[in-house]
């Protein structure tokens, strides 16, 4: 069966389904028209060489299509692999599950947080496994861990330019590459270690192939879309699902086959998500409890409680057990203000909304354009399946009561980049017309005036960029009114004075992203105090209600605290070994690193250990901790006898020594170090039997600092704090303390 994009469309959209002209005005001021295509080989003809295809592309492509499609991935790379070294182990809580990992095929398969399999992370383990696989092959280090995400970063931008490529147009295509690439906090996310990398090109994949089943009807590549939710929900749960509804509404009314038979694919699909998810949660939920490591995150054990629970509604209402509290339901909490604006306010805006109004009205623009055409037109198909995904995905960001980082914006980086190269050229075509030149002129207009408000909260940051951007835009939105009576020149100048305007804010942002490392549970993109977060504390980062930031500003001298860091606070042991921070960071005294005093009156969230907290404390809750040689030296001698080298309270603060030592280190309690894993009883079983070496003082929210939702959960990693303490022996090494726990003190 012939599709419609083999038959219309390959180089320009046209909202009724007819062939797009390329005679002036409507296509030539910005491509060429397109070739026939070129006839296949006769028999015994030679085939062009592989690296000839791969330059030249499709026969009936302009020449310039492919190479400028291959530097966009090439530059892309480049962008994101720049500096990557300087955020050293990134989340260390994740890294440590990838060293561990690496090192037990058990652990890999579970997702543990050390070789020795006592507790798992609190997501599932599908964007662990391409890391850990790397730290296999070229051993533990910064670009072992973080060049996969990278490459996932350029795969999504590849992914994204054949979606829209395929049905509108190669700029299309380069243009929506171009901004996903440029958006902070996808620069941010795509050189990290946490899931969301994964889960934006699943989400990306999963578009692709729902329009791919669009264009004729066929199953497979609805059954290929149910796949790629089903692998996301393995990376990040239930965040995986946002755009199932749009989806499946556009493809039930828009496919072009019958109604019956998209129902069974839909039906066919369904099966294929869960199938492609639920493998591992079947093996994981079957498996005896005793034989592997426990659930993070959950209050039973079971992985069922803690995608539904923690990581499923409790995110939307904040009722999540075992964390930190939730947040406001409309109003402020302590994971930001709830409302229709969220997306553009100070906490969120620099990181993802830079071209959002643009996209918004974009999307519109191209629903009204399409309004007329046929049920199964694709172009409108395209708008309802992108545009759906995005505002499905953002009113749900916009009023989740529950845990939400700003960084989790990275999910809609695809669709606004998606939207955006859509409406812009599609538009474009239709330039002849008042009200589409008016539409595009107004989009960029829009642009540059909130790129303006946007540069103006970070004032002392490029002062002279807002007024460029403004400037900039305005020229470039009036020369788009008048393009069709404009020549060829004139047009594409103004063209291009509209793109640059419209993204060297974000690029701004993103070259400040590219050039900080950052580490720790919470990051932000951008340059100092682009994304700050208040509450009752006042302006601080990363959480609210006095809480240590992680990272969220750089060089923000907040009152309160006494401990200071970088963007991401002080991490673990650096990949190239010492005591300092990592490539980059200015260190002062014995492990803290500049930039950052946090609001509240804790501790700076970032280093422990030497010269820091004792080893744990508030900043093991977001950040790791610094561990000194000595330290190192310590849990080093003799861990081969142990099953555990030590166990410490909350994720970040094992996961620190363990980096350090390459030796499993127990994190009691998980990530806030409040699930009820291991009990007191099972821990004093574990010291009695000789499994544990060291316990180390301090970190997480059950050790000693009280907090979380559970007070059984909370006690338990008390209880274990308070026997270690009364019956064994303490050993000081600088400012970190231990306890020895073959050495009882009665």
């Amino acid at each position: 069966m012939t599709t419609q994009s083999d038959t219309s469309h390959q180089g320009g959209a046209s909202p009724s389904g007819a062939e797009p002209s390329w005679g002036p005005p409507s296509s030539t001021a910005l491509q060429e028209p397109v070739a026939p295509p070129t006839a296949a080989p006769r028999s015994g003809e030679p085939k062009q060489p592989f690296f000839h295809r791969v330059w030249r592309g499709r026969p009936e492509d302009p020449r310039w299509v492919r190479p400028a499609f291959l530097a966009l991935l090439v530059a892309t790379g480049l962008l994101y692999l720049y500096n990557l070294s300087a955020s050293g182990y990134a989340n260390s809580f994740y890294s440590a599950a990838v060293q561990a990992g690496s090192q037990s095929w058990k652990a890999l398969f579970f997702g543990s947080l050390d070789s020795a399999n006592a507790i798992t992370v609190d997501k599932p383990p599908a964007s662990l496994w391409p890391m850990a696989l790397s730290v296999r092959i070229f051993g533990l280090n910064s670009w072992a861990i973080l060049v996969p995400e990278v490459l996932m970063g350029v795969a999504t931008v590849g992914v994204l330019y054949g979606a829209l490529r395929r049905r509108f147009s190669p700029a299309a295509g380069l243009i929506a590459g171009a901004v996903l690439a440029l958006t902070p906090v996808a620069a941010l996310m795509f050189r990290f270690n946490n899931p969301d990398a994964m889960l934006a090109l699943l989400m990306t994949v999963t578009i692709y192939c729902v329009v791919r089943a669009l264009e004729d009807g066929r199953t497979k590549w609805l059954v290929w879309a149910g796949v790629a939710v089903g692998f996301a929900f393995l990376a990040k749960t239930l965040q995986a699902f946002l755009i199932l509804p749009p989806l499946a509404v556009v493809y039930a009314v828009c496919a072009p086959v019958r109604l019956r038979k998209r129902f069974a694919q839909l039906g066919l699909s369904a099966v294929a998500m869960v199938v492609a998810g639920g493998w591992w949660v079947a093996i994981v939920e079957l498996w005896p409890a005793s034989s592997r490591p426990y659930i993070g995150g959950s209050q039973n054990n079971s992985f069922l409680e803690l995608t539904f629970g923690y990581n499923g509604l409790g995110r939307i209402n904040g009722d999540e057990t075992g964390s930190v509290g939730g947040g406001g339901g409309g109003g402020t909490g302590q994971w930001g203000e709830t409302g229709w604006n969220r997306m553009f306010n100070s906490e969120i805006g620099s990181q993802i909304a830079w071209l959002l109004p643009a996209a918004l009205i974009l999307f519109v623009a191209g629903i009204v354009l399409t309004r007329k055409a046929r049920r199964t037109d694709l172009t409108r198909s395209s708008f309802l399946a992108w545009g759906g995904a995005l505002l499905m995905t953002a009113i749900i960001f916009s009023y989740m009561a529950g845990i939400f980082h700003q960084y989790y914006t990275v999910a809609l980086a695809p669709y606004i980049a998606a939207v955006v190269g859509m409406g812009a050229t599609v538009l474009w075509e239709e330039r002849s017309k008042v009200w589409a030149s008016l539409t595009l002129a107004g989009a960029v207009t829009a642009t540059a005036a909130w790129g303006y408000v946007l540069l103006n909260r970070t004032p002392t940051y490029l002062p002279w960029l807002k007024w460029l951007v403004l400037i900039g835009g305005l020229v470039g939105a009036l020369g788009l009114i008048f393009a069709a009576r404009l020549g060829r020149q004139l047009a594409l100048a103004a063209v291009g004075l509209s793109f640059v305007a419209s993204v060297a804010g974000p690029t701004a942002y993103t070259l400040s992203t590219v050039n900080t490392g950052h580490t720790g549970s919470i990051v932000t993109a951008g340059p100092a105090g682009a994304s700050m977060m208040g509450g009752r504390g006042g302006p601080g980062g990363g959480m609210r209600g006095g809480f240590p930031g992680g990272g969220n500003t750089r060089g923000q001298n907040q009152q309160g605290g006494n401990g200071t860091t970088q963007q991401g606070g002080g991490m673990g042991q650096p990949p190239t070994g010492g005591t300092g921070g990592f490539p980059g960071q200015n260190q002062q005294g014995n492990g803290n690193t500049q930039g950052q005093n946090q609001q509240g009156g804790m501790p700076g969230g970032g280093a422990m250990g030497e010269g820091g907290m004792g080893g744990g404390g508030v900043g093991g809750l977001l950040n790791g901790a610094t561990v000194s040689s000595a330290a190192k030296k310590l849990l080093e001698t003799n861990a081969g006898d142990y099953t555990w080298a030590a166990a410490a309270v909350g994720s970040q603060n094992s996961a620190s020594y363990q980096l350090a030592t390459g030796k499993p280190v127990m994190a009691i309690g998980g990530f806030n170090g409040t699930d009820p894993s291991p009990t007191l009883a099972q821990f004093k079983k574990y010291v009695t039997d000789g499994k544990i070496h060291y316990f180390i003082s301090g970190g997480g929210m059950g050790g000693g600092m009280g907090g979380g939702n559970s007070s059984s959960t909370t006690s338990t990693s008390s209880q274990i704090s308070s026997w270690v303490t009364a019956n064994f022996k303490k050993v000081t090494v600088g400012s970190s303390t231990f306890y020895d726990l073959t050495q009882p003190t009665k």
